[in-house]
């Protein structure tokens, strides 16, 4: 590319600014801290059961001077009066139900109910989802982001609240692999955007799923999925579950004859596939697979990772749950590993019993970046939307190109299910080359914007021929069998200036 970088390409793969020198900001005045302070909240699960945490009160113990009651008229004053009272507390015996419930009335008074803020748009949901209202970071210094807590344990003052912990009657988190307020605001987030009940995060996408798949699928089940996947994803459905005794119908992503079919010839427990699918983008018709599944008692559950809840509410067109390989566009900047599950708190409950017997849990520092990556999903999403179908529709006029696969173009065999539940249609563009294997591989190389890698969703835009990347070791009969092409490519549009884009795929498509 001759010509100068555009300057959204220099913003997601220039060299970063040097970082300014900031002096430290000034204290607020206590009245300002009153009108503004909030108490840092989580959430921990007690026996697989949702309770909240307020973690303020050991924040501000470190930092003298921060809190509530540091806005109050007396302060001090005010502050060893909580305290005492507080410590009056610690020692108390475990409470009955009756002052247990008085004492939860008295905690949302104090700290409101963030589960009552106003509906959000996703937009809004990825800023301000699990952050916003009484999540205040207030406690580290009045820190507008979320902190990291970096911490693989927590503690307990005395037996007492251990064992008011225990009876649920305490708020606390217990131990890493059970959860981390980072983390937890992390799912918080994913919820509002999803319009989820919960939500669990992982070390991966690919642990989400597998973990799904062994907390809600009985040993001797029944499961049904669809031909175009994720290759992870069929080869642990095709080669791990089989040892449980459980079986598998696989079916066309719009075959709903064959679901019907298949509810009815099995005790199906549930139904699992992508909406768009790798590589192809096939969709499935949510509200149809979910009805039928519903009256059969079998749980829907939907990987998202494609569309985002940017471009699809999976959970609103009737699935039970939705997946996301929080890798992709929710983290946006292929510098974390992560994996959320979200939907009915009973399901994701059920999961989350194996997820802490497994412990495929999220880092703090991941969870963090999660959060900051998702604050401009929709801003990414939005250009990523509009540069893909571009880049698809002019991709389909081009005379070295055979076909192209984007559920946007009228061309696309789900394009009818993807425009009815779909507001848009994603980053990714899968496109046949005309000619072989070779010739396929020597467009690759001849691009030089796209990185050559597997993934998607980021800021930059990444470009691979699935069978050299992903199924290069299965040979072309069993490439064949599961359709992937030798002339197959996928490129994940990123969020550089779209004329650039084109301008490199157009002069690699020249060269071939």
């Amino acid at each position: 590319m001759q010509a100068a970088f555009r300057r959204g390409h220099l913003a997601a793969c220039g060299a970063a600014d040097a970082p300014a020198c900031a002096s430290a900001r000034a204290p607020r005045p206590p009245c300002l801290r009153a009108q503004t302070a909030l108490p840092l909240r989580a959430v921990r699960f007690h026996k697989h059961r949702p309770t909240r945490l307020s973690v303020n009160a050991d924040l501000q113990q470190q930092q003298p001077g921060a809190g509530a009651g540091a806005g109050t008229g007396t302060g001090g004053g005010a502050r060893r009066a909580v305290a005492a009272g507080a410590a009056a507390a610690s020692h108390a015996p475990p409470s009955t139900d009756a002052a247990a419930l008085e004492q939860r009335k008295r905690e949302e008074r104090q700290h409101g109910h963030p589960e009552q803020q106003p509906p959000m748009r996703v937009g809004t949901a990825a800023v301000h989802g699990g952050e916003l209202g009484p999540r205040a970071r207030q406690g580290v210094a009045d820190a507008l982001t979320t902190p990291i807590v970096q911490t693989s344990t927590y503690t307990f003052k005395n037996t007492a609240e251990l064992i008011a912990y225990q009876e649920g009657t305490h708020k606390s988190f217990e131990y890493g692999r059970y959860g981390n307020p980072t983390s937890r605001a992390a799912e918080e987030k994913i919820m509002a955007m999803e319009g989820a009940e919960d939500c669990l995060l992982s070390a991966s996408g690919m642990c989400s799923a597998t973990t799904m798949l062994l907390a809600l699928v009985p040993a001797g089940g029944h499961i049904v999925t669809t031909t175009d996947c994720y290759r992870r994803t069929r080869q642990f459905i095709q080669t791990m579950l089989p040892k449980m005794g459980i079986s598998c119908t696989v079916i066309d992503p719009s075959d709903l004859k064959s679901l019907a079919r298949a509810l009815e010839e099995h005790e199906v427990s549930l139904f699992f596939s992508e909406s768009p699918t790798n590589p192809y983008l096939r969709c499935v018709d949510i509200p149809a697979v979910s009805k039928l599944c519903r009256a059969a008692g079998a749980v829907v559950c939907v990987d998202s990772t494609f569309a985002t809840p940017v471009n699809q509410r999976a959970l609103e067109l009737g699935a039970d749950l939705v997946i996301h390989s929080a890798t992709k566009y929710l983290a946006g900047h292929n510098d974390v590993l992560a994996g959320a599950i979200a939907g009915r708190a009973d399901l994701v409950e059920t999961v989350r019993a194996l997820h802490n017997i497994l412990g495929g849990v999220i880092d703090p520092h991941a969870a963090y970046l999660l959060l900051r990556g998702m604050k401009t999903l929709d801003l990414r999403v939005e250009r990523q939307n509009k540069s893909a179908f571009e880049l698809a529709r002019r991709l389909e006029a081009h005379p070295k190109i055979s076909r192209v696969h984007y559920p946007g173009l009228a061309s696309h065999v789900d394009h009818a299910i993807a425009a009815a539940q779909m507001t848009g249609f994603g980053g990714v563009v899968s496109f046949e080359v005309k000619g072989d294997l070779w010739k396929t591989a020597a467009f690759i190389d001849a691009v030089r914007l796209p990185y050559i890698a597997p993934s998607l969703g980021g800021v930059e835009s990444l470009i691979e021929q699935p069978t050299v990347i992903s199924y290069w070791d299965q040979g072309p009969e069993k490439r064949a069998e599961i359709g992937i092409k030798d002339n197959l490519v996928r490129f994940s549009v990123g969020v550089e200036a779209f004329e650039d884009i084109w301008a490199d795929v157009e002069q690699a498509l020249a060269q071939i």
